[in-house]
């Protein structure tokens, strides 16, 4: 398998590498915060605020991540745009589910279960933050000179006598 030429594959894969190792962190802490304010429905909230935090927020890149497949395809675009934006509304979807089933149950403890999907949140937005400030990426990314147009000759070039044929015969109207 030839590598990926997007130039964005590397931060979104370091983006999603580094988001995951910080939400086993994050869910460790929360887990432990939720125990002693609310033993274990505090326990249980924290760590499925988090859980829900980092995969909806990893649906995201991985998104890109699948759609990025498909460059240098003519439906590249609509490709990419159709994924994202399918993963944007499965997210929406399941996230309305979700708190429709978990609101108002006696094992869910809500301040726990909110504050810990806002800090999944800031923690990804953190990561990415520092993720692009040290990716080195270049301003023009995924674009390709062209080498040599024939038309474009230096002037004074010395030509051929079959080339300086043509160009006269070109100038003369034939």
């Amino acid at each position: 398998m030839s590598p990926n030429p997007v130039s964005s594959t590397p931060i979104l894969r370091r983006t999603l590498t580094w988001s995951a190792v910080a939400t086993g962190v994050l869910a460790v802490i929360a887990g432990v915060v939720g125990f002693i304010v609310a033993q274990g429905s505090g326990l249980v909230s924290g760590l499925l605020g988090v859980l829900i935090a980092a995969v909806f927020l990893a649906i995201t890149g991985i998104s890109i991540l699948i759609a990025n497949r498909w460059y240098g395809d003519p439906l590249y675009v609509q490709l990419f745009f159709a994924i994202v934006l399918g993963g944007w509304l499965l997210k929406l979807g399941v996230f309305f589910l979700i708190m429709v089933l978990v609101s108002g149950q006696p094992w869910i403890h809500p301040t726990v279960f909110l504050l810990s999907i806002v800090a999944g949140v800031l923690m990804s937005l953190v990561i990415d933050v520092v993720v692009l400030m040290k990716m080195r990426l270049p301003v023009v990314s995924d674009a390709s000179l062209p080498t040599e147009v024939p038309e474009d000759r230096a002037p004074g070039e010395a030509r051929g006598a079959s080339e300086a044929d043509a160009a006269s015969e070109e100038n003369l109207g034939f």
